[in-house]
């Protein structure tokens, strides 16, 4: 299936299940569990993965398609980013990051990176919005793994300057490309729960 149809099949499905989950009551908190909320609230980190299960090309165009559809400030889009599905690469990955061993059991990682040649022209490797722009396409990602049914972790690189420079160094990137973080992804072992983060203590309302 083309990834546009897999793009426009997906949206059909929400918004069928939306109109026919949807309450009566016009209380907006009763509007609140809506599939595109619900994706969100029940997403959770996923570090074990069924083994010798691939995930399609169209699959992996889709999720970044997703991540490259995140707000970016003045619209410089100055992401990058590596899609590995080779198991000799996800191998060598997980040997220089110590927190990111799930990758030798994943299916996929999805390296997210910046590319200082497409930055605001003041932006550098240690500062710039360059960090909000590809954390948000981070986060996108996660999101549509989970929402294909997939899962997903967000494994730090930035601003750790020796993952930094392992990273670079194993997949072959110039000075220019920093890579933010390593995502592995594969369809989840076993059951997962989500946690549950709301605390309404953390909110101010006009004034601190």
């Amino acid at each position: 299936m083309k990834t546009s149809a897999i793009i426009t099949s997906l949206i059909a499905s929400v918004m069928t299940l939306y109109s026919c989950t949807q309450p009566s009551s016009d209380n907006v908190a009763s509007k609140a569990f809506n599939p595109v909320i619900e994706n969100i609230l029940t997403r959770t980190s996923v570090r074990q993965y069924e083994a010798g299960r691939t995930i399609a090309r169209d699959t992996v165009e889709t999720l970044l398609r997703v991540a490259m559809a995140a707000p970016t400030a003045v619209n410089k889009q100055p992401w990058a980013f590596v899609a590995i599905d080779n198991r000799e690469d996800l191998d060598s990955l997980a040997a220089v990051l110590p927190y990111a061993r799930m990758l030798s059991s994943a299916s996929l990682a999805i390296v997210t990176c910046a590319d200082l040649s497409k930055a605001i022209e003041s932006e550098t490797a240690e500062r710039g919005f360059w960090i909000q722009d590809v954390s948000a396409a981070t986060e996108n990602l996660l999101l549509a793994a989970h929402a294909l049914g997939l899962g997903a972790v967000w494994t730090g690189v930035y601003p750790d300057a020796d993952r930094v420079k392992a990273v670079q160094q194993r997949l072959g990137m110039p000075d220019s490309i920093i890579p933010l973080a390593v995502v592995p992804v594969g369809y989840p072992a076993g059951e997962q729960t989500h946690k549950e983060k709301w605390n309404p203590e953390n909110v101010h309302f006009n004034r601190w």
